[in-house]
């Protein structure tokens, strides 16, 4: 029998991580995010953003950003304010408790690597990191697109 394709693996893989992701989060309190969240929790911790803004650094229609905002604004994830240099405008940025969803997750991110070096060694985690690192999109210049920049802020 032949090894998985590497494709299959690495999805596979990322299913797992999201599946520990997601029920770790649920037994913190945060059990109503959805898959996207992370995404708008890490470009609004950059800096509050329009709805425009946010669509852009996240690559999605003003459309779709304005459903994620909602749903994250209904469920007390994210509030907004009007923007002073643009009174039609209004910025986003995270709740009370989106802060703390997002720090929840970024412990669980530590946690899961340390998870790892634990089990694999500390090596072969940093050689994952750079070999993902490497696969992940990028610009002609070696820059990292915008959207995986957005999500390691």
């Amino acid at each position: 029998m032949s090894e998985p394709d590497l494709g299959i693996l690495l999805a596979l893989a990322y299913q797992e991580f999201v599946t520990e992701l997601r029920q770790d989060l649920a037994e913190r309190g945060f059990d109503d995010l959805a898959r996207s969240s992370g995404y708008v929790f890490r470009a609004l911790d950059a800096e509050p953003l329009t709805t425009s803004a946010l669509a852009d650094r996240l690559g999605v229609s003003k459309q779709g950003a304005g459903q994620l905002v909602d749903e994250m604004t209904r469920r007390g994830y994210v509030s907004s304010r009007p923007d002073p240099s643009d009174g039609r405008a209004r910025l986003l940025e995270l709740s009370e408790r989106g802060r703390a969803a997002l720090a929840a997750a970024r412990a669980f991110h530590r946690s899961y690597e340390q998870r790892l070096a634990r089990r694999h060694g500390r090596a072969h985690v940093d050689d994952l990191r750079a070999m993902l690192t490497a696969m992940a999109p990028t610009y002609g210049n070696g820059a990292l697109d915008p959207r995986v920049r957005a999500m390691h802020v």
